[in-house]
């Protein structure tokens, strides 16, 4: 048997008018029923609900919004206009990662009536209950489903009447719903195997290929560890940037560049020992516009940022400082089309205007056998602009004059004093193979959107004779450009790759515009848009599939705002992965097994630590941190786990380094002799801008997502990502821990964070590993913290919260507020800015 529901005392004597644009609401109580679990949800259709006027029904077409907990999941749309006889017909397959306790489904329509109910116990508390109320959740009906019948192992398939003391709401509802329990689904129980791939999503697993895993903008020859792989291999570090100048210099047919921002000065190659033949001092606007006039069709698309200004005279940098506007300028009368796109949609004030395309991608041809070419990607984190170069070491004076030359970017203090640079730590992938078409693809897909927004620019002629329209090279007819790979079965080398998107159909064209079309291509449908949010989904799989441990670097951790333990749950921050995360560690837990999560995060949001954004996003995060925590903290107990800690199993961590600049060397770009309290201590974080997730060293996802509901919720930024494994590194072909290529990439990063490599890292989901982490992390924020200078080992410090045995949150006693620049650690809200800015 299920465990008893728990339901709302009813209180049904309401009075609902209907006027203009009113709402039904189909409130389900359903029983709490904990872990990561499916609901296969069937909307089907309605009869017999009120008439109304033949004029209204014209132009009427209700919705229904599903919501779990009060939190809204799904929309649909009917596919008739009919008020009295609505027909959804529309299928979801919702993930649950929260407790069970309530669905809604609200019927949003616009209908002119008045309704008295006086329902008060005409239903038993073991029943799902159904509430049907208008705009001011006044109840108007009620349908109801014993909750037995709901989680049972057979689907529900039925008509459900509504009841309503008021004479003209007698109508049903046909629903299926099936509850699918997290241990029905063999995928979750065996991890990550040969032939994994997330599915129902509108790119599928690409099977073969080859995958290039980068850590940071550059990697000098011996600068960290070797790593042995499996076969006597060893993983071996490459050069991002450098590949990508190699890349665009090599460029015989195209080169596409999207994203959040590209700035034309920046210099992609500045390591002595790592010359590029052609491109060492060059820029990276010098290099498109070199190859532009080579012949190669060079096409940009940027994110418009609108509030920077760029005209009659007038230049003002925008908030974000992308440069959007001065590039463009750059390339103006020149072969390279630089496009610049904003996020719709944009109207008057609303808050879109600052949902960005954040999706950042390279895209080019690449040598392939003999005389043919391919398409190659790059993806990740991948920002060409400035203060985005940097190597393992993440200087902070160091090479001033050199490397950093007028690269000195520190957005946390103030310009007009001395500080060192904020180093950035990020990373990144090049793409090769059927999953990089799929790349080329979204880049087509989006180009199209900008330019059908002004259909008159077809007939606007470049310098070279031709129109935006018509930039795009049709590759399929391209003799020179092979598209098509051959699978090789037994090459323990290759990658299968999936590319996950968050976006709809305003900012990409092609997408189908009805709901059958948004079905079929494994879209969501909602008011009128489709939805791709593969991503979400991706992360939502992968961590279900977990057997081992999870491995998290990202700029942002927020999510799962329904589980808050505050008066902020319905802030929106709905997306699943905390919480996935934190059921994972539960189900371990209760199974007596090793679990190990491992989320490394900036010391704070880019940007001055005091401001209302940031200690916004700040407080947030620290919702979302002490939710997960006291979720553990209940499974130890309930367990009867003595001794054992929430920290036993999670833990966040930031990057930091101290650094003595060289006598006499440049210690900051700024001439002013106001020194900062970070530069007094030669100390900084280091900015965490990855967005990656590596699963028992068998699985990687990361791309330009970060884990929030702006880049999860598919119609808020637009994202790319893809997700891959080696099929021969896998646990269940192995039956061993896989050392393949994931395995070489997360130690190397690790080598990077702890400053060695540790035999106990071979197994992070160990006490012995997660142990060694803990110790040294700890001793480094000391070290950091300490006003004589000590230098760190590695750069990983613990995050600054204190955690006790309950699972209780709060700042490190004494660091209530960051080093040198202040700012509470666990933040706090304001009413300023909307939420759905900062979630």
């Amino acid at each position: 048997m299920p465990p008893k529901a728990w339901l709302e005392g009813p209180n049904f004597t309401e009075k609902g008018t209907y006027s203009g644009d009113s709402n039904l609401v189909a409130k389900i109580r359903m029983p709490i029923v904990t872990g990561n679990h499916n609901l296969d949800l069937r909307i089907l259709e309605a009869r017999n609900f009120p008439d109304v006027p033949e004029s209204s029904q014209r132009l009427y077409r209700p919705n229904m919004v599903v919501d779990f907990s009060e939190v809204e999941l799904a929309q649909a749309q009917a596919a008739n206009s009919m008020l009295t006889n609505p027909v959804w017909n529309q299928h979801f397959n919702i993930p649950l990662g929260h407790p069970i306790s309530e669905c809604a489904i609200r019927v949003c329509c616009c209908v002119c009536l008045c309704f008295t109910s006086n329902l008060r116990g005409k239903f038993q508390e073991s029943a799902l209950q159904f509430k049907v109320t208008d705009t001011e959740s006044n109840v108007v009906a009620i349908a109801s489903v014993p909750v037995s019948r709901l989680v049972s192992a057979v689907p529900m398939d039925e008509w459900v009447p509504f009841t309503s003391s008021h004479s003209l709401f007698n109508g049903s509802i046909k629903l299926y719903i099936k509850f699918v329990p997290f241990t029905t689904n063999s995928e979750y129980l065996r991890g990550i195997s040969e032939n994994y791939e997330t599915g129902r999503t509108y790119f599928p697993m690409r099977r073969g290929g080859s995958l290039t895993l980068y850590q940071d903008a550059h990697v000098g020859l011996g600068t960290l560890p070797e790593v042995r792989l499996d076969g006597a291999g060893i993983f071996r570090n490459e050069q991002c940037w450098r590949d990508i100048c190699s890349a665009i210099l090599d460029a015989k047919r195209l080169i596409y560049i999207m994203g959040w921002s590209i700035y034309h000065k920046v210099r992609l190659v500045r390591e002595v020992e790592w010359p590029v033949q052609g491109g060492r001092n060059l820029t990276l606007g010098e290099l498109l516009l070199r190859k532009s006039r080579e012949g190669v069709r060079v096409l940009l698309l940027v994110w418009k940022d609108l509030t920077s200004v760029r005209k009659f005279g007038i230049h003002k940098e925008g908030l974000m400082e992308t440069h959007d506007k001065e590039t463009r300028e750059y390339f103006k009368n020149s072969a390279v089309m630089c496009m610049l796109a904003r996020r719709p949609p944009y109207y008057g004030c609303n808050p879109s205007i600052l949902y960005s395309h954040h999706q950042k991608c390279v895209i080019v041809d690449t040598q392939d056998h003999g005389n043919s070419r391919k398409i190659t990607a790059f993806i990740g984190g991948l920002d060409l602009c400035n203060g985005r170069y940097d190597t393992p070491e993440h200087r902070l004076y160091q090479d001033m004059e050199t490397v950093f030359s007028d690269d000195h970017h520190n957005p946390s203090i103030k310009k007009q004093k001395k500080a060192p640079r904020q180093p950035w730590h990020d990373l990144h992938c090049k793409i090769e193979g059927p999953a990089a078409i799929d790349v080329l693809r979204n880049f087509e897909q989006r180009w199209r959107k900008v330019i059908d927004g002004s259909k008159i620019k077809r007939v606007f002629k470049r310098s070279r004779g031709v129109s935006r329209y018509e930039a795009l090279l049709e590759i399929e007819r391209d003799p020179f450009i092979n598209i098509l790979s051959k699978l090789v079965p037994n090459d323990p080398e290759q990658w299968h790759i999936q590319i996950f998107r968050s976006i709809d159909s305003d900012s990409v064209d092609g997408f189908p515009t009805n709901i059958r079309g948004a079905e079929e291509q494994n879209l969501e449908w909602t008011r009128n848009v489709a939805i791709d949010k593969s991503i979400h989904m991706a992360y939502v799989q992968a961590i279900r599939s977990a057997q081992h441990f999870i491995y998290i670097e990202n700029q942002y951790f927020i999510g799962s705002s329904f589980a808050w333990p505050s008066d902020h749950k319905d802030v929106g921050a709905n997306n699943l992965i905390p919480i996935e995360l934190t059921r994972k560690i539960a189900s371990k837990i209760r199974a007596n097994e090793r679990f190990s999560v491992y989320i490394v995060i900036p010391m704070w949001p880019e940007g001055k630590t005091k401001s209302w954004s940031v200690q916004t996003v700040l407080f947030w995060q620290y919702n979302t941190i002490r939710t997960m925590y006291n979720v553990v903290a209940q499974e130890i107990k309930a367990a009867g786990l003595e001794g054992t800690h929430p920290t036993d199993y999670l833990n966040f961590y930031c990057l930091g380094n101290r650094e003595v600049p060289n006598v006499g060397s440049r210690a900051s770009s700024s001439r002013n002799t106001h020194a900062s309290a970070s530069e007094e201590f030669k100390r900084f974080m280091i900015y965490v801008h990855s967005k990656a997730m590596i699963v028992d060293d068998a699985y990687i996802l990361f791309g330009s997502a970060n884990i929030n509901q702006r880049s999860m919720a598919g119609d808020r930024d637009t994202e790319i990502d893809m997700g891959a494994y080696q099929p021969h590194h896998t646990w269940p072909k192995e039956n061993k821990h896989p050392h393949g290529q994931i395995y070489g990439y997360r130690m190397s990063l690790w080598s990077e964070h702890v400053g060695t490599i540790e035999d106990c890292f071979e197994n992070p989901e160990t006490m012995e590993c997660l142990s060694h982490v803990n110790r040294v992390a700890e001793d480094n924020w000391k070290r950091y913290t300490d006003q004589p200078f000590t230098p760190l080992q590695g750069h990983i410090l613990k995050y600054p919260l204190e955690i006790d045995f309950d699972g209780n949150v709060k700042p490190m006693p004494g660091h209530e507020n960051f080093p040198d620049v202040g700012g509470e650690v666990k933040g706090h809200p304001n009413g300023v800015l909307p939420y759905a800015l900062t979630i």
